[in-house]
Formats: C-alpha cells, sequence, structure tokens
C-alpha cells in the first residue's frame, strides 16, 4: 500500500520513498546488536552522528536541527561535466530513492545532467568491530565514456558528547592525525575532563578502499585530507569542499599541519574512466578502536565484495529476526508491516537506552528507572527464561524508603540519579509489580517472589527528605544491618515495600505525594503540596494484585507464611493488631516518618520474622478498598455547560494537587482543565466500574480527542503561560511534549486499559488513532514506528525510543489477540472486531509461550464482530486439543500441553455465541 512518504516492499517490513529527501531532519536508527556497540543515526542526505557512548562520538553529535549539515557524503569529479554528490544542489537534475529496511539504509541519487547515478548502502555489522560500513556504487548512466576523480568525507569529532560545547577548540588540540594507507587514524592524546584528565585509549578512523574484484583485496585509496582545513579550504563549505571544487591532489600533511586540528575523514580514490551502463564500488570503514593496529585489522574483514555482502546478509538475518518475534496478521497489511516496526523499538530502547538519537539529546545513556522495567515487557513476552536473572537484579535498585536508584547502565550499574540531584519520582515503585507480574503469569515461575536480593543504599534518605553526610563511596551501595551485614530482603518483601510506603505517603488530601514527579516528569514544581491521584489508584489497584497472587499460592501451592523484615510490621499495621485510622493524613504520616523510617535507615536490624499468608492477605486488601473508596468519594468530578449546572456532560476523576494544595482538574471559569492520566489509572487499577468508565470514555472523547487529528491529547489547554505550582510542562507550548501532546505512552496506557476492563471498540478506536497519525506521513513525517509522541500539527517527535512501543506490543497480543499467560498456563481470549479479520476470516498471531514458538490463528468464517462470537474448538497441527472454558471468548490451556504439542500452528474455530 503506497504512502505519502514510504512504500512497503514484499518482504512487509523493508520500504522504498522518492520524498524522504525533500525531508532533512527524518532519520533512521543503525546500530549493533548490544549497548557497547556503534550507533548511528543517518537521514535521506546521509547526515546523522556515530558513536559507541557519551564518551566517543566517531563525528560531531548532532541534535535535530544539526541534521541539516552534510555528514557523510561522497563526490565524483566528472571531467568536463560537474559535480555529483548525495548532498542536493540547485543544478541537479534526478531522481533520488531511498530504500530502508531491518537495520539498514541505502540511498540512490541520479543525476541525469551530469550522467552519473551514485548508491550508498550504510549499516552495522553485528561482529567483527565497532564501525559502520558504507559502500558506495558509481554507475554510468550516460551514453559516453566518463572520467571520473571519486572523494569520500566523513569530519571527525574524536572525543566526548560534553566536548561539543565544553573545550570544544582545547580539546581538538589533543588529536594525533595519522595518514595511513588506507585512510585517516586519530589518535587522541589524553581525554579531556577537567574533574580529571585521563590517557586515550581509543582512536577512531575512516578507511577505505574499491573494489579491485569479487575475491581480491581492495585497492586503497591514492591519498587522504586529513584535517578539515585542508579539505574545506579556508572558504570553503561541506556542500563545496575546495579539495573537490578544484581537484586538488592530496599530500602527506607534515605533522605541524596535522596535530592538534579539527579531523577530516577524506578519502580520495584513483581517476577512473566508466564505460556507459559501468560501475565502480568503493566500501568505506568506519569507526572506533583500542589501537591503530585493531583499526586495520577491522578494516581488513571488510575490505572485498565477498566480506561486504556476508557481512550485509547476516545483518539483515539478525535484524529480521528480531523484526518477527512477534508477528501479527490483520486484514490490514498495512498495520501488520507497521507491527513488525513497533516490535522492534523496544529492541533499540534497550540498545540506545533514552539517548544518541537526534530528538533524544539528554542523557549519557543507560536508561531510567521506568524506561528499564517497562522495556522488560515486552522482552517477557519474546524470551521470558532470560530476563529471570535481570529481574531480580534490577530489584537491587530499590531503597528501604520505597524509592530507587534512577539510573541504570550495565548489570548492577545503578546510580542515584543522572545530575547528581537528590529527587524522587513517587511512580516508580508501581512500575516493577507490574513487569514481575508478567513474568510470572507468562512463566508460572511464582519462585522469583522468594529470592533474595540486596536493598540500594546512598546518602538519599526518606525519599529526599533527609540526606546522609556520614556515608562515604567507599561503604558501598547496599544496605547494611547494625553489625555491618548487607541485608537481604525477599523480591516480594522489596514489592511490599514500594507500596506499604506509598500508601502511608500521603498529603494533605490523603492522597499519595506527588514529590518530584510521576510519570509525567513535567510535573516536577510540587514536592511540597503535589499529590498524585492517578497513581495513588495504581498503587492500590497492584496491592491487590499483590493479594490475589499470594491468594493463588495458598490455595494451590500451600504457601502459608511468608518471611519479611521484621520492621516491615510497622506498615502491616492491621496485622499486628495495631489498626490505625486511614482516613487521618497525621496517623498516616507518622507511621512512615516516626516509626518505620527511623527503624530502616541508616542501617535495618537484620532481623527478620514470618507472616501469615492469610494476616497479608486481609492488611493487603483493607489498604486498597480504603483508597478505592477515598478516590471515588472525593476525586470524582462533575462538569456541566458553562450556563448551567444542569444536564451534566458526564463526569471523570481529579488526577492531581499542586503546590499550593489546589485540585488541578475541572472547570475553571470557563477553562475546562482535564488530563488523561488522571483517567487511565482508575480505569486500569479497578477502581472506576463500568458506568464510572462508559462516563470517563464520554469526557475524554469531548475533552481530549481531537476534531482534526483524530488522536487523544495528554491533557487539554489549561490557558496558563506557565504553572509554577505544578511543573515545567505547562511553560511548554500547549500541543508539544507533555503540555498536550499526543503523547502515545499514555494513549497506549489507555487502549490497554479499556480492553483489559471490556471495552473493546473503545480500546481499538485508540489504538486506531494512534495508527492514523502514525501512518499519515504528510504530518507526521517519520518512517514506521511509533513517536514518544505527536505535537499540534500531527509531526512525529522523539521517535523509536520509547516506552509506547512496549505497551503497544503487549496490548495487541495480549489484550486484542488475548494471547497471555496466567500462573504459566496459556490463555487465549480474542477481543477482535471484524475489520481485522481477512477476507477468509483469518486473524493470525506467531509469538513465544513455554518456551517455544507458536502460531495462532483465530478462524472467523463468518466474520462476526467482538460480541457476537465465542470460542468452539481448538486444534493444533489438525489435532483435537482439550481446554478449559472460562467465558465463551475465553479458555485455558494448561502449560503441559502446550510444551507437549511444542511447535505448531493452533487453530482457535469462532462460530456464532
Amino acid at each position: 500500500m503506497g504512502h505519502a512518504l514510504y512504500t512497503y516492499l514484499d518482504d512487509g517490513i523493508s520500504f522504498i520513498s522518492k520524498q524522504a529527501t525533500k525531508f532533512n531532519t527524518i532519520y533512521f536508527p543503525l546500530c549493533g546488536i548490544d549497548a557497547n556497540a556503534i550507533k548511528s543515526a543517518i537521514t535521506p542526505l546521509l547526515s546523522g552522528d556515530i558513536k559507541i557512548d557519551s564518551a566517543r562520538y566517531l563525528t560531531k553529535p548532532m541534535s535535530r536541527e544539526d541534521l541539516r549539515n552534510s555528514v557523510r557524503n561522497f563526490f565524483c569529479f566528472v571531467d568536463g561535466k560537474g559535480i555529483v554528490s548525495f548532498n542536493p544542489t540547485p543544478q541537479r537534475q534526478g531522481e533520488s530513492l531511498l530504500e530502508a529496511g531491518a537495520l539498514w539504509h541505502k540511498l540512490t541519487h541520479d543525476d541525469r545532467r551530469v550522467g552519473i547515478r551514485i548508491e550508498a548502502l550504510n549499516f552495522v555489522p553485528i561482529a567483527g568491530g565497532d564501525v559502520e560500513l558504507m559502500r558506495v556504487s558509481v554507475q554510468n548512466i550516460s551514453r559516453q565514456t566518463l572520467s571520473i576523480v571519486p572523494t569520500f568525507s566523513l569530519p571527525l569529532f574524536c572525543r566526548a558528547l560534553a566536548n561539543k560545547h565544553d573545550h570544544e577548540h582545547v580539546s581538538s588540540l589533543l588529536h594525533r592525525i595519522s595518514q595511513v594507507s588506507a585512510g585517516v587514524i586519530v589518535h587522541p592524546t589524553m581525554i579531556f575532563n577537567e574533574h580529571g584528565h585521563q590517557p586515550n585509549k581509543t582512536v577512531y578512523f575512516v578507511l577505505g578502499c574499491n573494489a579491485k574484484d569479487q575475491s581480491l583485496e581492495g585497492i586503497n585509496p591514492e591519498g587522504t585530507f586529513p584535517t578539515v582545513e585542508s579539505f574545506y579550504g579556508e572558504g570553503g563549505i561541506s556542500l563545496a569542499p575546495v579539495a573537490v571544487t578544484k581537484n586538488r591532489t592530496p599530500e602527506i600533511l607534515p605533522q605541524v599541519a596535522r596535530n592538534g586540528q579539527e579531523a577530516m575523514g577524506a578519502l580520495r580514490f584513483k581517476k577512473i574512466r566508466l564505460g556507459p551502463g559501468k560501475q565502480q564500488e568503493y566500501f568505506i570503514v568506519m569507526g572506533i578502536a583500542a589501537s591503530p593496529n585493531e583499526a586495520k585489522r577491522v578494516f581488513h574483514r571488510f575490505n572485498t565484495a565477498p566480506k561486504f555482502k556476508k557481512a550485509f546478509e547476516a545483518n539483515k538475518r539478525f535484524w529480521m529476526a528480531k523484526a518477527n518475534t512477534i508477528c501479527f496478521g490483520t486484514g490490514n497489511p498495512t498495520f501488520n508491516s507497521w507491527m513488525h516496526w513497533v516490535t522492534l523499538q523496544p529492541v533499540l530502547r534497550r540498545i540506545f537506552g533514552c539517548s544518541f538519537l537526534p530528538d533524544h539529546d539528554y542523557g549519557k545513556g543507560g536508561r531510567g528507572w521506568r524506561d528499564l522495567w517497562q522495556d522488560l515487557l515486552s522482552l517477557i513476552l519474546i524470551e521470558p527464561t532470560v530476563v529471570r536473572e535481570m529481574l531480580k537484579d534490577n530489584f537491587a535498585g530499590v531503597r528501604i524508603d520505597g524509592s530507587n536508584a534512577t539510573i541504570i547502565g550495565n548489570k548492577s550499574g545503578f546510580m542515584a540519579d543522572r545530575n547528581a540531584i537528590s529527587r524522587v519520582w513517587m511512580d516508580h515503585g508501581a512500575w516493577p509489580f507490574l513487569t514481575l507480574l508478567l513474568y510470572i503469569h507468562q512463566t508460572g515461575d511464582h519462585s522469583i517472589l522468594f529470592e533474595p536480593q540486596a536493598y540500594f543504599r546512598d546518602p538519599q534518605l526518606s525519599r529526599a527528605r533527609c540526606y546522609d553526610r556520614t556515608w562515604e563511596p567507599w561503604q558501598g551501595n547496599c544496605l547494611k544491618t547494625k553489625t555491618g551485614r548487607h541485608y537481604h530482603g525477599s523480591v516480594l518483601e522489596h514489592v511490599l515495600v514500594q507500596h506499604l510506603v506509598q500508601f502511608f505517603n500521603v498529603g494533605e488530601h490523603n492522597i499519595t505525594r506527588l514529590e518530584n514527579a510521576d510519570w509525567n516528569d513535567g510535573l516536577d514544581m510540587a514536592f511540597e503540596r503535589g499529590e498524585s491521584v492517578a497513581f495513588t489508584a495504581l498503587y492500590a489497584g497492584n496491592l491487590l494484585q499483590c493479594a490475589q497472587l499470594l491468594e493463588h499460592l495458598a490455595n494451590y501451592k500451600n504457601l502459608r507464611e511468608v518471611t519479611l523484615a521484621q520492621e516491615l510490621l510497622i506498615l502491616l499495621d492491621s496485622v499486628t493488631g495495631k489498626t490505625i485510622n486511614y482516613s487521618s493524613v497525621t496517623a498516616r504520616q507518622r507511621v512512615l516518618f516516626e516509626q518505620y523510617f527511623p527503624k530502616v535507615q541508616p542501617h535495618i536490624s537484620g532481623k527478620q520474622i514470618n507472616v501469615a499468608v492469610v494476616d497479608l492477605l486481609r492488611d493487603l486488601r483493607r489498604k486498597a478498598g480504603w483508597v478505592f473508596r477515598h478516590i471515588q468519594q472525593q476525586e470524582r468530578i462533575q462538569v456541566g455547560p458553562a450556563s448551567s449546572s444542569k444536564n451534566n456532560w458526564g463526569s471523570w476523576y481529579n488526577g492531581y494537587y499542586d503546590n499550593k494544595g489546589a485540585r488541578v482538574e475541572g472547570r475553571k471559569g470557563k477553562v475546562v482543565r482535564m488530563t488523561l492520566t488522571g483517567q487511565v489509572f482508575p480505569i486500569l487499577s479497578g477502581l472506576a466500574q463500568p458506568g464510572d468508565i462508559e462516563q470517563v470514555i464520554g469526557c475524554v472523547r469531548r475533552y481530549l480527542k481531537d476534531k482534526e487529528l483524530g488522536g487523544y491529547r495528554l491533557n487539554t489547554d489549561f490557558r496558563l503561560p506557565h504553572y509554577m505550582d505544578l511543573g515545567r510542562a505547562f511553560g511548554f507550548a500547549y500541543g508539544s511534549k507533555e503540555n498536550g501532546s499526543f503523547f502515545n505512552h499514555m494513549a497506549v496506557m489507555y487502549a490497554y486499559a479499556l480492553y483489559a476492563r471490556g471495552f473493546v471498540s473503545e480500546g481499538r478506536e485508540v489504538i486506531s488513532s494512534i495508527f492514523r497519525m502514525c501512518t499519515d506521513t504528510t504530518r507526521s513525517r517519520i518512517y514506521p514506528g511509533i513517536p514518544e509522541y505527536f505535537d499540534s500539527q500531527g509531526r512525529g517527535q522523539y521517535h523509536y525510543l520509547t516506552g509506547s512501543a512496549s505497551w503497544l506490543v503487549l496490548t495487541m497480543l495480549t489484550q486484542v489477540f488475548g494471547v497471555r499467560g496466567e500462573n504459566g498456563d496459556l490463555i487465549l481470549a480474542p477481543q477482535l472486531v471484524k475489520e481485522e479479520f481477512d477476507q477468509q476470516g483469518r486473524a493470525t498471531v506467531g509469538c513465544f509461550f513455554a518456551g517455544q514458538r507458536i502460531s495462532i490463528t483465530y478462524l472467523n468464517k463468518d466474520r462476526l464482530n467482538f460480541g457476537q462470537y465465542a470460542i468452539k474448538a481448538l486444534s493444533c497441527e489438525a489435532k483435537a486439543v482439550s481446554y478449559e472454558v472460562i467465558s465463551p471468548v475465553k479458555i485455558r490451556i494448561p502449560r503441559k500441553v502446550v510444551a507437549a504439542f511444542g511447535r505448531g500452528a493452533w487453530t482457535v474455530y469462532l462460530g456464532p455465541a
């Protein structure tokens, strides 16, 4: 199916575009297989940077607006005709075509004025070195023989992200530039850092050759232009470097002209004569290595056509497999192709973190706490056995006060905060349990709950209200007992700490404190009096889910007691019989700040006790029930027309209180203030009842659904120049980022919540709106996939690295197709509408379960709508399979049955209900 920007190819993943080269700020990711490999961004005009991490950039770091500048380029100086390159010029005559796939990028440009076609294929190999590879093909498309002087160029940076605007010139003085037979190698003498300079052990290089034949080593360049000045000249620019326009001969520069200069990887190849229809290939290896010799060894792994082709084929196989880990087959082929790219996005975020793409021009790599847990959602659906240790390790980032480290690098690489600021996000305690619960249901591995794990310890105490100035880094980042022993509690204990602390951590309206922000990072200016109703609901819902999980273990696994830290009994008031009045804000705060925190900080006793499961269940449910009743009674908002209090338009939930203790949502004069976040979690948690949900849906459609673009905004226009009592978000232009944009993460969670509560058509309406905005590429101007948000013009922003991708895969698989685990058994509970079946009445999904890949086809020959069909039979490889009926559209297949059938094609037969 054609689009304004791209058209999918036959494999359903790769695409081509003739329009992309008109937009120079669209970018595409290229990367190796893990976070320690090369990461690149590449545009339709070959701009975009190349790096490994924040300390090692091969090219200058680039934000979106920098993409207008040239980076990779190849020039053909054609005698008597002019110059051809990948950059547009007013004289250029011809077409450009972009083709991309998982994960490779190809640009073809015809210049019929000169008679040259040039093609660049770029990718990062999955093995063999930290490099980006590029093959340039030069073809004569004229009717006469052409004389051509080829030159490749790549401006080099060769230092850290910080040096882009901090000592940029001074750090260039460290460059030691070598002109070698195959290109340019830069070996800075030091890593410039005023906190402490270090010897540099990294080299940066651009090496290349032209293909001699299919088996022999390529021919090295004739020479190089190793500095910016030698290539561009005093008066030259990147689009017209003097070395090319004047056809200058390269020469070996003296050290005084090379060292301490801004480096350039410009390679001049031998002049060639190409007959009509003939072509010549060039191979460029751009990368980072530990030494000049290693750089040369890496180059020789890719310096012939067969070597390049082998690496390219391996790259395509690897990334196609990743894009096909979960495959959806609906009646809309374009949607199916789009979902391949969405499925790939969580993998990209595990590699890039939340940095290193042009929109993501912040941070230094790694992922935040929330990102860490939500990215695991999709991995659990693909490889749950790999996730177990990751889950357990991640719980080591939890503090005993219920807060956590916020930046996570490699295993156990926790940091208190990216910018060394003492702060906490109040929602962070809720996400680990959601991820853990999915893992347990997909695998049936309940034992992980009782695995021991340490707690994170640093100077931050009492949820950033206190700071321990006696703590030193040499003491380590593990909570210790008073005797100096590392304390370990079960994973379940960590979950309880996160939730019970937040139950007592309330503000003046008896709602959990907003602290430094919740999921919406833009609500960061209400630490003293802010409260988050939205996440209070989610925490309460989690308490109920935790109770339900423990009840299952009691009933089916004979679990009678759990071992917990003795101090946790302070927060389990009904277990001890010392129940408090939850309606008293003061009483709840005293429990936390006067009883619990002093007992566990700066040390914990290390004593543990056994708690009866039945008592624990009763306590958790008592707390959750109180929260649900409190929010229903206090936080419902009724809004009618401005001129009358009659004929109410419906009700929704207030989501927040600001730093003056004022309710954020509702009617303020003629302005209606509403947030989507405030509605999602009362629905998702189970707090809102069906009638409540219907009213919320009506209000969301009225106030948050955009009439022109069709998407759902994060909030209404509060009509404020700023909101200093709530957060920075309201200083942003309305319709951008956290102030009223079409924020896909929350929109997808809204869809998930609606499906989970049985509102199928309404959930599909939300997902369809996101799909339409993504594929309306005249507005979105993005390649396939889901961005973090759309602005008010429909432009996709912060593409690829977004938690919305994990949640969309989760929603489509577990809710729409209804393929999910429940305490290890396979549940099939489709919520597909008739439009999602193809013409033969089929809807298919391929995924992993019980350690093997399964393919499921829902066969709905009559193309009945949801609500009209029921599950009538189940087979695997044409053999009937027995199952337990839970409802007309929900069945359970024991895990051992799934394992017994192994890999196979399952068919679920749907018929009239």
